[in-house]
């Protein structure tokens, strides 16, 4: 069934009454079942797994993903099966509701792996649990309250596309009319995909095979997939069949140039597509093969211990990011990400717009379904106090840049919800920037100032942002927005519940005071190049506004391929922008291939080439098998590989803190 829409010249001509009017008489189902507790119970623990999977990705590639259309498949497949058994089959809407409620709770991983993580390493303490739960929450609850009065003008009044709500709200019309077969189909891809990638994973987890052969079946020792796909040849050079590659001098393993079997970043590079994964493979091919392999040369990059002559030297991806190379891939991704913010004045017009003119008188026509507007002008300041008195209490961020950080926050969601109705894409990377830079240069001998301002802006524009993404295909299949609200509540609380705790326990078991907190969170398998990022900003800032201006953070060669990558990020992103996206390389991209680790470049390349050679061969053959196994559920695949390979490698590193030990 075709989704109701308005016509161009009706948007452009009719007042917000006309199409409020609209929406109520064509549109909206004012009985049918959409926030029940089935629908707001699966949602909850869907989000719960789902945030699950972003935090372990997320801490890889510095990526949340989107879970929208995920969810959406997987709630359809389960209460089909509940419905074959005898039980009623949830309506599209509660459908709708769960997806929401879901999405939310995926987001809540964002400050976990990015803002909230760099604090910890800069302070070198560890934040109590109970208060990143609290203040993610918080912030979160306050970007439901700054979304909905931009809901009556960005969704109601201007009918902005938001391109991955649309899509939501397509792919819920499609299975719950006659093309549903379509959906069950998706839905066993989905399932096949992930139970391939979930095998693969646990036959490749060490703790799950220790268990089982050791302490299970009293062997002497355990065997599994190697990790690295090139160990079979390391394992012939020590014993002096083949020789170790090396570059100036130095192992490719202290490069950590090797490829691995890991499935996660094969289905995120095959999301990402061919174009940014051949970026981030340039990026960490110029960087990793010939950049710091010339910096070590020149002594500019040091081992860490031993030394080059006696083939004994030690560097290891981490030192190698943090002593030299970190420096030049921030900021080009900085300069790009800026200036792809800036080059689009339209999401700054359309962002104000309607912040001043005159007021409109129309009546409310949705008033008794809306949530209400005094809830939002009441909440705002109560819960930004209380988010303010979080920062500084617990962050030492002064009452002022607290304060001020609540209408740069408003600004900020303004220009984010702008950009996410016409594009899709949320720039939280650019507008954390903003407030870091500016309370960077306010206050530059408290780091925390400049880190946490900057979790509070971000969070807050990202969570609005992604609910109006949410609020999209309720709005076109006739949803109830107070029970939005609610589901996104309800999913704020399930994402912080189920990510806080797993934070812990994956990347900090074994934590003593005292330890370093960077080194122990960052490892070959966790790079969080998002965090990285963040800390890179801070100590970039500290160091320019600080005392004495750059100190001894930066040397001479760090400043000229700092130089050097923002001229290049510039330019490689205006000439991709006068293209219109045609320019094969995305500047950002490139800085990303530094950031995350070699081995993750490597997975999500093959994943995105792929995918990328399948679309080549079937996307022209619309009748055949591999164009609906390859093209049409391309999505599903990446979804349940990833999903797949992430839930079992988190139980490998639960088997290992609570059974092996």
């Amino acid at each position: 069934m075709a989704i109701p829409t308005l016509t161009e010249e009706q948007i452009r001509t009719w007042s917000r009454e006309q199409k409020d009017q609209w929406w109520l008489a064509n549109v909206f189902r004012g009985d049918m079942a959409q926030l029940t507790f089935r629908s707001a119970l699966t949602g909850f623990l869907l989000g719960g797994v789902l945030s699950a999977t972003n935090l372990y990705v997320g801490a890889k590639t510095g990526w949340t993903l989107g879970v929208g259309l995920t969810s959406v498949i997987l709630s359809f497949a389960i209460y089909r099966f509940f419905a074959q058994l005898g039980a009623k089959d949830m309506t599209i809407l509660e459908n709708n509701c769960t997806q929401s409620i879901a999405t939310a709770a995926g987001y809540m991983t964002g400050p976990l792996i990015s803002g909230m993580a760099a604090y910890m390493w800069v302070q070198n303490e560890l934040m109590p649990w109970w208060q990143i739960l609290l203040f993610n929450v918080v912030l979160s609850i306050l970007g439901v309250l700054v979304a909905f009065p931009m809901k009556r003008r960005f969704i109601n009044d201007e009918q902005q596309p938001f391109p991955e709500g649309r899509a939501c709200g397509v792919v819920l019309d499609t299975l719950y009319t006659s093309q549903a077969a379509v959906g069950v189909f998706k839905a066993k891809v989905l399932a096949f995909a992930a139970l391939f990638a979930g095998s693969i994973s646990f036959f490749s987890g060490e703790s799950y095979q220790k268990l089982i052969q050791e302490k299970w079946l009293g062997f002497k020792e355990n065997f599994h997939l190697p990790h690295y796909l090139d160990e079979w040849y390391y394992n012939l050079a020590a014993k002096g069949y083949l020789s170790t590659p090396r570059l100036a001098g130095v192992d490719l393993r202290e490069l950590a140039l090797r490829p691995t079997l890991d499935l996660t970043m094969f289905g995120a590079g095959a999301l990402m597509g061919i174009k940014s994964a051949s970026s981030m493979m340039i990026g960490m091919l110029i960087n990793f093969a010939i950049i710091v392999p010339i910096m070590i040369s020149y002594g500019e990059i040091k081992p860490r211990s031993g030394s080059i002559e006696a083939g004994t030297a030690v560097f290891g991806r981490a030192h190698i990011l943090n002593t030299w190379a970190l420096w030049w891939g921030i900021v080009i991704m900085v300069v790009a990400s800026l200036t792809a913010l800036f080059a689009k004045p339209q999401v700054f017009i359309e962002a104000f717009k309607g912040l001043t003119g005159k007021k409109d008188n129309s009546k409310d026509v949705l008033g008794h379904i809306e949530l209400p507007l005094w809830i939002s002008f009441v909440g705002i300041p109560i819960v930004g106090a209380i988010g303010v008195w979080m920062a500084h209490d617990w962050f030492g961020v002064s009452w002022v840049f607290g304060a001020t950080a609540i209408p740069m926050i408003i600004i900020l969601t303004l220009i984010a919800a702008s950009s996410t109705a016409l594009t899709g894409t949320t720039p939280t990377g650019s507008l954390s920037k903003i407030p870091q830079f500016t309370y960077g240069a306010l206050d530059p001998k408290h780091p925390p100032t400049n880190l946490m301002t900057g979790v509070m802006c971000v969070e807050v524009a990202s969570n609005a942002s992604n609910l109006l993404m949410d609020i999209k295909p309720g709005y076109m299949l006739g949803a109830k927005p107070r029970q939005q609200a609610w589901g996104h509540c309800i999913g704020v609380i399930a994402g912080a519940l189920a990510s806080t705790p797993l934070f812990y326990i994956l990347f900090l078991d074994g934590y003593k005071p005292g330890d370093n907190i960077q080194n122990k969170m960052v490892t070959d398998q966790f790079a969080f190049p998002s965090a990285v990022q963040w800390k890179g900003v801070s100590d970039l800032v500290t160091s320019i506004f600080g005392d004495g201006g750059q100190g001894s953070l930066l040397t001479t060669s760090i400043i000229w391929s700092m130089i050097i990558a923002a001229v290049v990020g510039l330019i490689f992103e205006v000439t991709r922008i006068a293209s219109r996206g045609k320019f094969p390389l995305s500047p950002l991209a490139i800085g990303l291939g530094v950031v995350v680790p070699p081995d993750s470049t490597l997975a999500m390349f093959a994943g995105a080439a792929f995918f990328w050679l399948m679309h080549k061969l079937y996307h022209a053959r619309k009748e055949s098998v591999g164009h609906k196994i390859w093209i049409e559920s391309h999505e599903p695949i990446c979804a349940g590989l990833i999903a797949g390979a992430a839930l079992i490698g988190i139980g490998d590193i639960l088997v290992k803190v609570f059974l092996l030990k």
